[in-house]
């Protein structure tokens, strides 16, 4: 068993939430699940990043203290957090009686050993607002590449790093003002003596943990690049002291009132987030950090690409020569772009986490479409909107929970819910439950490689497999004659054994929905080393609906601030339950308007009462194409539910969508009445499905 602790990088407690961040915290969170459900001993920690000058200005905007606005900020990022079931193990904030402990401990330890030097500098200083300005409170021309409106700590474009002193035409962002040169007293890492260890240790290999003879690659290729490139040149000395007034932690053994700088607390903020972890949970904390826990234990970040140069020269070298470990290895990701365009508050981009669950979406579904795009490398990810919409309900709703919600009904009606004992051959176990064990192997290894894209298509690959022996079977046919009673078990079973299989593979990247299938599995859902499929005799409970279908509207919801909705439009009629799902004719139209009609040929596969509707039924039709339809139809005082199953009907599949109170109704059975009954527009059943009626 593996013992593997899993840090994020710290948000930053001025801000919320948004769509941006959560592709790493939904990365991280994945693989920390992944290795749970593997048997590993895993642990996945984060904070608040609490300290800094902006958190200081902003508290004295709202008129309040700092310590109560970064626990209102934690509380809503925890909040968002959950609402992504990104499940740390401790969630802390830098702000903590361990963080200071560990950082006065680390600095004392680095000036013992030579690290820190200390030196008088010029430093920026705003005249109007009476203070040095922090690197963030300054905008100029990077001195390196000379990229415009840039920060005085590092440049975005090229990735340097230098002093806001060195910038080119610089401006206080609090006044507008140019601001003057005046000398401090500052401490600082001196780098330039780690330079060669540093070099050593971003350019190396290590011993796979996971196994295997190949040695790996400490950092990404792409960050072995830059770190060569950072590296070619002297390293400059890190300053790590702030002047008053800052919000931070004093630094000690000096009468001077000078500050840690927030960037040599915030990574210390992981030591902090596990050690208040391990004291409620008894653990020890030194198996972990220790300098010689390196060989015992396994050390991650996870973090954005644009902090790699604290992560990969700063912190490592401030962990090495104060008797700790290194990390055992560090994964960056790429930014996020909306529509391909980076995000944007004037075309309603720039969403935020919160804004995303008010809209109603489920945020599995932004968990499985991350996971679709990520991949081992530093790349940019897109969260192309229309992109979105027609993936998640083309594999989740169409594919993957189409399974169940095809046979579960079966096995309830014929076998009450217990599946058949072929568990381990037969020509359905072949053609169903054999896809999804055979890429098994090939999936926890793309998930232990963070390559989330070929996981979730390995996963779809048996996917499709399955509702393609689904789609052959016809079960629904074979509901019909009682000789095919035992073919219909094998079918059903089978298809249900898959499922299990599947959600098995799932787990990591969809945890809540994976809960509700245990519960209707009756089933942990456990991978450990191997799959297995459900036992012979293994009774399963009825089928509930696990996923709703994204329609434009949630789009275009998310993509428009909640105070923009229009509250001075009228809300929608109320479906009238007694015409819902039937085609009426009423006035005359033009043969233009009859030509937008598409009219296909559907299969019943289920057939329910709708709690609370005394006229409705809801129907699950299949048009051929893999994906069930949901439909609400008003037609319960004519037919009873179980005989409308297998039934070949005409289906409105080009009607928009409507919301129920029941659900969605996605189009229309066709049916004819008079003053004497109601009759439900059928064709025959060799009539292919999906076939265009013209």
């Amino acid at each position: 068993m593996r013992r593997i602790l899993i840090t994020a990088a710290l948000p930053y407690a001025n801000g919320d939430i948004h769509l941006g961040h959560l592709v790493e915290y939904i990365q991280a969170d994945i693989w920390a699940r992944f290795q749970t459900l593997r048997g590993n001993e895993c642990y996945f920690v984060c904070a608040d990043d609490a300290h800094g000058t902006p958190i200081m200005l902003r508290a004295e905007a709202e008129k309040t203290t700092p310590e109560e606005l970064i626990e209102r900020m934690r509380e809503n990022h925890l909040r968002d957090f959950c609402g992504f079931h990104v499940n740390f193990n401790r969630y802390h904030s830098t702000h903590s009686s361990e963080n200071e402990k560990l950082s006065i401990q680390m600095f004392r330890r680095l000036q013992q050993g030579g690290c820190i030097a200390e030196r008088e500098i010029q430093q920026l200083y705003d005249d109007e607002k009476n203070m040095f300005l922090p690197d963030r409170y300054v905008r100029g021309e990077c001195p390196k590449c000379g990229a415009a409106d840039q920060y005085g700590d590092s440049c975005e474009k090229c990735g340097a790093a230098y002093a806001s002193a060195e910038l080119k035409n610089p401006a206080s962002t609090l006044s507008n003002t140019k601001p003057s040169l005046r000398s401090s007293l500052h401490y600082f890492l001196r780098l330039n003596t780690m330079q060669d260890e540093l070099s050593k240790w971003t350019q190396e290999h290590i011993d796979n943990p996971a196994g295997g003879e190949k040695k790996i690659p400490r950092l990404q290729k792409e960050a072995v690049n830059k770190m060569r490139e950072w590296l070619s040149g002297d390293l400059r000395d890190w300053d790590i002291s702030r002047d008053a007034p800052y919000f931070g932690f004093r630094i000690p053994d000096i009468e001077a009132e000078k500050y840690f700088y927030v960037w040599l607390d915030a990574p210390i903020g992981y030591m902090a987030s596990f050690e208040n972890f391990c004291c409620e949970h008894k653990l020890n904390f030194d198996d972990f950090w220790n300098a010689d826990s390196e060989n015992k234990t396994e050390l991650y970040h996870f973090i954005g690409k644009d902090i790699l140069y604290f992560h990969a020269l700063f912190w490592p070298a401030m962990l090495q020569n104060s008797g700790y470990r290194r990390p055992t290895r560090i994964f960056a990701h790429g930014f996020l772009t909306v529509n391909g365009e980076k995000m944007s508050k004037s075309r309603g981009t720039f969403i935020t986490a919160a804004h995303y669950l008010q809209c109603g979406l489920n945020p599995e579904c932004l968990r499985y479409y991350y996971a679709c795009k990520l991949n081992d490398r530093i790349e940019d990810l897109d969260l192309s909107l229309n992109d979105f919409c027609t993936r998640v309900n083309g594999d989740l709703v169409g594919k993957l929970v189409n399974i169940p919600s095809r046979v579960a009904g079966f096995l309830h009606r014929f076998f009450n819910g217990t599946l058949d004992d072929s568990v381990s051959s037969g020509e359905d176990y072949d053609a169903a439950v054999r896809p999804a064990l055979a890429v098994a192997t090939e999936v926890a290894e793309a998930y232990e490689n963070r390559r989330y894209q070929e996981a979730m298509r390995l996963i779809m690959q048996a996917t499709d497999a399955v509702n393609a022996h689904i789609d052959f079977c016809a079960p629904w046919l074979l509901a019909k004659d009682e000789a095919q009673r035992e073919k219909l078990h094998a079918v059903c079973s089978a298809a249900m054994r898959a499922f299990h299989l599947l959600m098995i593979l799932l787990k990591p990247t969809l945890p809540n929905m994976a809960k509700q299938v245990e519960e209707m599995l009756n089933d942990s859902l456990s991978w450990g080393k191997s799959l297995h499929p459900l036992p012979a005799g293994h009774t399963i409970c009825a089928y509930k609906h696990l996923l709703k279908r994204m329609s434009d509207s949630n789009i275009n919801a998310l993509i428009q601030p909640s105070s923009s909705q229009d509250a001075s439009s009228p809300p929608p009629k109320a479906a009238d339950t007694a015409t819902a799902g039937i085609a009426t004719i009423a006035d005359i139209i033009a043969i233009e308007d009859f030509a937008k009609i598409d009219l296909r040929v559907a299969v019943v596969t289920d057939a329910a009462d709708v709690e609370g509707a005394d006229k409705l039924l809801r129907l699950a039709l299949d048009v051929g194409d893999g994906r069930i339809r949901q439909v609400f139809s008003g037609i319960k005082q004519y037919y009873n539910a179980e005989d409308l199953i297998g039934r070949r009907v005409i289906y409105l599949s080009n009607l928009k969508t409507r919301t129920m109170r029941f659900g969605e109704s996605e189009g229309m059975v066709l049916a004819a009445a008079d003053g004497n009954g109601l009759w439900l527009a059928e064709v025959s059943n060799d009539a292919p499905l999906g076939t265009k009626i013209k």
